[in-house]
């Protein structure tokens, strides 16, 4: 059974999230709190599991108090955070300091009667093993220098766990990487926020992606969260193609529409499936890797959560498995 304190300043919130989480019988919420002094009070008396926690809040805001739980009593977090601009960037700035996954406020009871989303994230929260953020490293960009050049594609699938994990990958990448498309699973509104903290501490040029960006060394393309696929076409010029479509995987984007698109160009390419749950990005790694591609799988020692690349591992996708800090170094020697 997983035990969940619920900590947001809205009452009618609290008892939305509550709905939410009773959609799984395996989930029992054991206090709410309305501020950080609270929520502070009742983690010491009744020992969570879980905590999500509201970025808003009197007092102490979120981001202070997720600050004090991971540097005191670490446990798993997950940020329930408004859709707004303001807010998406608080939420990316909680998950790069070890929160263990975002998911936007519900607006109304309607909005939460049949989405079991939350639920699922916080019982997989609650099988985590709790690991503090750490900082970002300056990247040893020298130790990465390519050797010779490249034509190739750098492709990235990420979920649960992806943004820290990112920063640490994209932050060891040389200013002149190879062109790299990224697919994190993200609510809509939170991808530009990310893109932008990773174009500020990661040598090569970060942005969401947009249809008919023709690919760039040295440039990073994030697809936006929401309701449309990435992926890459065109041989002689690469480019990137954003489109409608039905979910894949459980998810729009998809990372395995991005990797097959990848594996059908007929150009060298990495590709590399990081943290998460489910097996999103596991059946185009192996089309990848049947292509020709090199490809990496993150380990589960580092993983916040070893769904994604433990199927991929399992498909005999994965070429390298390997911790998080070895791979940015091992995604530059493949490229070269």
């Amino acid at each position: 059974m997983t035990r969940v304190l619920v900590v947001d300043d809205s009452a009618t919130m609290r008892g939305l999230v509550r709905m939410m989480l009773a959609k799984d019988p395996e989930i029992t919420v054991i206090g709410e709190a309305g501020d950080a002094q609270e929520a502070r009070a009742k983690i010491k008396a009744l020992n969570p599991d879980v905590v999500t926690l509201d970025i808003e809040m009197p007092g102490m805001n979120g981001l202070d108090f997720l600050d004090k739980i991971m540097a005191l009593r670490p446990m798993p977090v997950v940020i329930v955070s408004t859709l707004t601009e303001k807010g998406a960037s608080a939420t990316i700035r909680a998950l790069a300091a070890g929160a263990f996954d975002c998911f936007p406020k519900p607006a109304s009871i309607a909005a939460v009667r049949d989405d079991a989303t939350l639920a699922r994230i916080v019982r997989a929260a609650g099988r985590s093993p709790v690991r503090r953020a750490p900082a970002v490293a300056a990247p040893a960009v020298a130790a990465l220098a390519r050797r010779g050049t490249s034509d190739g594609v750098i492709a990235i699938g990420a979920s649960t766990g992806g943004v820290e994990t990112l920063l640490r990958v994209i932050g060891g990448f040389p200013a002149d990487c190879p062109p790299t498309v990224i697919v994190q699973h993200m609510p809509a509104l939170f991808t530009a926020s990310f893109a932008d903290r990773l174009n500020r501490f990661c040598p090569p040029h970060v942005e969401e992606a947009r249809s008919g960006t023709i690919l760039k060394p040295g440039h990073v393309y994030l697809a936006p969260g929401g309701e449309q696929h990435m992926e890459v076409v065109g041989a002689t010029m690469p480019r990137i193609r954003l489109y409608e479509g039905p979910t894949v995987s459980g998810h729009r984007p998809s990372v395995d529409v991005l990797f097959r698109s990848v594996a059908r160009l007929g150009r060298p390419a990495v590709g590399v499936l990081l943290t998460g749950m489910g097996a999103d990005g596991a059946a185009g790694l192996l089309e990848m890797r049947q292509a020709g591609a090199r490809t990496i799988g993150q380990d589960e020692a580092t993983s916040v959560v070893y769904g994604m690349p433990a199927v991929a591992h399992s498909l005999g996708a994965v070429e390298r498995q390997l911790p998080v800090q070895r791979i940015a170094a091992s995604v530059m020697e493949m490229a070269a």
